[in-house]
């Protein structure tokens, strides 16, 4: 029950963060956010957390909020702007990969704190190769995909009452598509129910996905003051 509170409060905090980012650094802001919030979420979730009622990965709030970030792009600065910053997220989880795995080959100091550091390091950054291959492969499919059905709702239905639309279908859709590549990839072949996994993990993300929605029409009256 705790979790499913917090959980709640950890979704508003990391929306009114991205608001802020975009206030106060505009487009800059939100691609930085979105360079963040890619490397970050890709160490939350090794962390395993039980939420209402079901078991899932702590990274899919922060992995949530790039959505909200790539979908006020698309709204206030257009597709470009919005593929730029697609392409800036994939380029920093790539960093975050090849860096960490070249510090895991460093050897550490012979004392207790430093081998401590060095076992929390491997337990951490060694990412299974078909997790890492996953993640990019999802991330890099649904973000592209999310932005492209955006576009092509916001040419047809252009007026500020269908934002709600642009934002859930574009989200929910890519969200789904990146459910499906990050499952599949991942898991195919282990002993695990791929359709439950998928399943599960897609609720979270469309509890996300709705909860954002506010916030786009709150960025939408925005003015960031350097921008």
């Amino acid at each position: 029950m705790f979790n499913t509170g917090f959980g709640l409060l950890f979704v508003v905090v990391n929306f009114i963060l991205v608001l802020i980012a975009y206030r106060q650094f505009g487009k800059t802001g939100l691609m930085v956010w979105i360079a963040i919030s890619t490397i970050l979420a890709n160490i939350q979730v090794l962390k395993g957390i039980e939420i209402f009622g079901m078991h899932a990965t702590l990274g899919n709030t922060l992995y949530g909020s790039i959505f909200l970030a790539t979908d006020i792009l698309s709204e206030k600065y257009g597709y470009n702007e919005a593929k730029r910053s697609v392409y800036l997220g994939f380029f920093s989880a790539i960093v975050l990969l090849i860096t960490m795995q070249m510090a895991l080959v460093f050897v550490p100091l012979d004392d207790p704190f430093a081998l401590l550091v060095q076992e929390s390091f491997e337990l951490i950054f060694s990412f299974s190769g078909r997790i890492v291959l996953a993640s990019l492969v999802a991330y890099y499919t649904s973000q592209l995909l999310d932005i492209a059905i955006y576009r092509r709702i916001k040419e047809k239905l252009s007026d500020d009452r269908f934002l709600w639309v642009r934002n859930n279908v574009s989200t929910l859709l890519s969200q789904a598509i990146d459910t499906i590549i990050f499952v599949s990839i991942a898991f195919i072949g282990m002993p695990y129910n791929l359709f439950d996994i998928m399943i599960t993990t897609y609720i979270l993300k469309l509890i996300i996905a709705v909860l954002d929605t506010p916030f786009l029409y709150i960025a939408k009256r925005i003015s960031p003051i350097i921008d």
